[in-house]
Parts: C-alpha cells; sequence; structure tokens
C-alpha cells in the first residue's frame, strides 16, 4: 500500500480552495468525500467595469453554491472534483444585470510507486463577473471570457537522490466580446523538464528548462511568441510547516512582428505554517508576461511581490490578509508607443467567524489600484461585503 504518496497528493489536492474574494477563506474540513456548500452575499463595488474613467458603482448579490468530490479510487489513485456556481444581480448596471459563472474542475492523481506519480489536474471557467478587470480596456458592459487550463506533472528518479520532473500545461483564452476576442483570443502550451538532485532529506538542488508557445487566434504575425527558459533552482522544506522555492535564469523571447529579447527570470516562494489554520506566504517573481493592450504593447515585463497571511485568532475566529505589488514596464509597439512604467496594487482582508459546524460568516473587503503612464490604464476599485456559507 502506497501510503506515504497517496498522503501527499491529498495534501496538495485539498489545500487549493475556490474564492470569490483576494484574502483566503478557510473553508470547513467536514471528512468526508462528497460536499455541498451553499453560499450567498452581497457586496458593493464603486467601479463594476474596471474603467479609468465614468467608473460606475452598484450594490452585487450574489448566490453561490458548489459541489465537491474528494476520494481515493485505491490505494494508488485519487480523483478529486467540483463545481462552483456564480450568480450575481448587479442593481446598477446597464443592460444585463444578471451574471452567471461557472468553474469545473476535475484532478486525477495516481502513486506508481513511492517516488514515482502522475497528476491531471483542468480547470474550466465561465466567467461572467471576472474578478479582475482588464486594465487598459475601453468601458464596455462586457469582460466576460471562457478559459480552460490542462496541468499535467510526471515526477519520478533515476537514482535514490537523483530525480526528475516532466511539466505541460495547455491553456486557452476566449472572450466574448468581439473587440476583445480579436485582440485577446489565444492559446498557450507550457512545457518543461527538470533534474534534481536531493543533497539532503531538506534539501534539493536543480536545473530546469522551459518551452512557452504563444498563440493568437488574430494577427498572429505580429502577437506569437515563443519563449525558452534556462533555469536554476532550489527547493528547500525542513519540516512540513516550512517550505521554500527558488528558481532563477534566463528567458530568451521570440517575438512575431516585434525585436527578439532576453530577460532575467526568477520565482521565490516561502510558506510557514504556524498553526492547523494559520499560515503566511510570500513571494516574489520577475517575468514577462502577455499584455490586454497587446496591440499597442508587445508584452510586459513585470515585478510582482505577494504575501498572504491566515491568522487563527480563536477556534472560531480566522483573520485573512492579502497583498500583490506588480511594478512594471509595459513594453511598446515600434512605432505605435514607448515604453510605460506601470504599477498595479491589489490587496484583500477578510475576518471569517465559524459559529458552529457547518456554518461560515465572512466580511471581506477588497482594493484594486493601477497607476500607469498611459493614462488609460488606470484603475481604481472597491468591494466591500458580507459572505455566508453552509456545508454538508
Amino acid at each position: 500500500m502506497m501510503k506515504r504518496p497517496i498522503a501527499l497528493i491529498l495534501a496538495a489536492l485539498l489545500s487549493t480552495s475556490l474564492s470569490a474574494v483576494y484574502a483566503p477563506i478557510p473553508e470547513e474540513d467536514l471528512g468526508q468525500a462528497f460536499i455541498v456548500r451553499l453560499g450567498g452575499g452581497v457586496y458593493h463595488d464603486s467601479n463594476i467595469f474596471g474603467g479609468a474613467t465614468g467608473e460606475i458603482s452598484s450594490m452585487v448579490y450574489r448566490l453561490a453554491p458548489s459541489l465537491s468530490f474528494n476520494s481515493s479510487l485505491t490505494d494508488q489513485t485519487f480523483l478529486t472534483a467540483g463545481y462552483h456556481l456564480s450568480y450575481d444581480h448587479v442593481e446598477d448596471r446597464p443592460q444585463n444585470q444578471e451574471l452567471i459563472s461557472h468553474t469545473f474542475n476535475v484532478r486525477l492523481a495516481h502513486a506508481f510507486s513511492q517516488s514515482t506519480t502522475i497528476d491531471f489536474n483542468n480547470v474550466y471557467m465561465i466567467a461572467e463577473n471576472p474578478e479582475s478587470l482588464l486594465a487598459g480596456i475601453p468601458l464596455n458592459t462586457d469582460q466576460s471570457f471562457r478559459s480552460n487550463q490542462l496541468d499535467g506533472t510526471f515526477l519520478s528518479k533515476l537514482t535514490q537522490r537523483v530525480g526528475y520532473t516532466l511539466k505541460v500545461r495547455s491553456s486557452i483564452y476566449d472572450f466574448d466580446l468581439p473587440t476583445l476576442a480579436s485582440q485577446l483570443n489565444r492559446a498557450e502550451l507550457l512545457a518543461g523538464a527538470s533534474a534534481d538532485y536531493e543533497v539532503s532529506e531538506a534539501t534539493k538542488v536543480l536545473g530546469e528548462f522551459r518551452y512557452l508557445n504563444v498563440g493568437y487566434d488574430t494577427g498572429g504575425n505580429r502577437k506569437d511568441k515563443v519563449s525558452l527558459y534556462y533555469l536554476a533552482g532550489l527547493d528547500y522544506a525542513p519540516s512540513e510547516q516550512v517550505s521554500l522555492s527558488a528558481r532563477v535564469g534566463l528567458e530568451q523571447r521570440f517575438r512575431w512582428g516585434a525585436p527578439d529579447d532576453d530577460a532575467p527570470y526568477a520565482e521565490i516562494t516561502g510558506r510557514y505554517q504556524y498553526g492547523e489554520k494559520s499560515f503566511v506566504a510570500a513571494g516574489y517573481i520577475h517575468a514577462v508576461e502577455e499584455s490586454s493592450n497587446v496591440d499597442i504593447y508587445t508584452d510586459v515585463q513585470v515585478n510582482r511581490f505577494f504575501v498572504n497571511l491566515q491568522h487563527a485568532m480563536t477556534a472560531q475566529i480566522f483573520g485573512s490578509v492579502f497583498y500583490n505589488v506588480e511594478p512594471s514596464t509595459l513594453n511598446g509597439r515600434t512605432g505605435i508607443s514607448p515604453d510605460r512604467d506601470e504599477t498595479t496594487q491589489r490587496a484583500g482582508l477578510a475576518l471569517t467567524y465559524q459559529p458552529q459546524r457547518h456554518w461560515t460568516v465572512s466580511g471581506t473587503y477588497d482594493y484594486d489600484l493601477t497607476e500607469s503612464d498611459d493614462p488609460n490604464r488606470g484603475l481604481e476599485r472597491e468591494r466591500i461585503g458580507v459572505d455566508v456559507r453552509y456545508s454538508f
């Protein structure tokens, strides 16, 4: 019986939860395979379309039921699946006031042995009321989209100390509004391979190669890209409570219709679990990512700093904090726009009370701020609300 691999898989799967706000809201572990959650809430949104000017505010009333299933199919195979529905009534929204979003997820993990596992995870989303709106998009009443992300991971060992990992991610983005679709609809393929050496029980060093292909549905001859990543890394986990991961290296980016470029790449993340339901996680990422104004800017060079904290004040009361700041440079297209500086901040606060088993009540606050040299990309948005959930 492969108990250790399955335990690791279970921990990874159950640590992921769907949330409608930035700060984490703890979900009650009912200790059962099939769980139904009935949620509802109300919040005030100061900028429902994320406009730089002409902001429209509104009260939003939400119903959010969900289903989840987590179970071992065999001693070595674990399955999780879920469905989340979000029905929003946006009181002062022009035209359509009823917005319905769906999220479907399924994950299958199998342990061939103590050292060899395979893991597939797929998330399909239909979003009519996106949580984070697009900066720089002219004010419109429809930023809805469909997306699908499929992840696959295979881990194994060559010797007791030498292992390897193969990863692949396929992402598809499909916007409903024709003007957004012609600019942003695309498919991304990310594949990677790494070899690691176990220096000690707590420490691994590794080398990693990644390949990224970004293909747009329209105008690919000037918007498509291919990136090659050459990375070195370190994974350090001295205990179940503490973990640190780092990847640093070089990205070679080849652009269709724009100059190629080499850029440094870094991702550094850490997590400390200091209580059963208390943790702090933080990190830094430096990368080149896609822009929401891809006809004006080829892409954006991002420095992303984030911290995520959840603290159990008592057995029934939890406080959560999320903060993300991204000082960035928009890479302008030659002859269309110069490079421009931009800083995006996202913050979230949540106070959660579990009065009794099955019930959760949360007060939440989210804040978005984008300050940009491009005046069309500025954004300020606040959301404050109350959320109630019943699980069984």
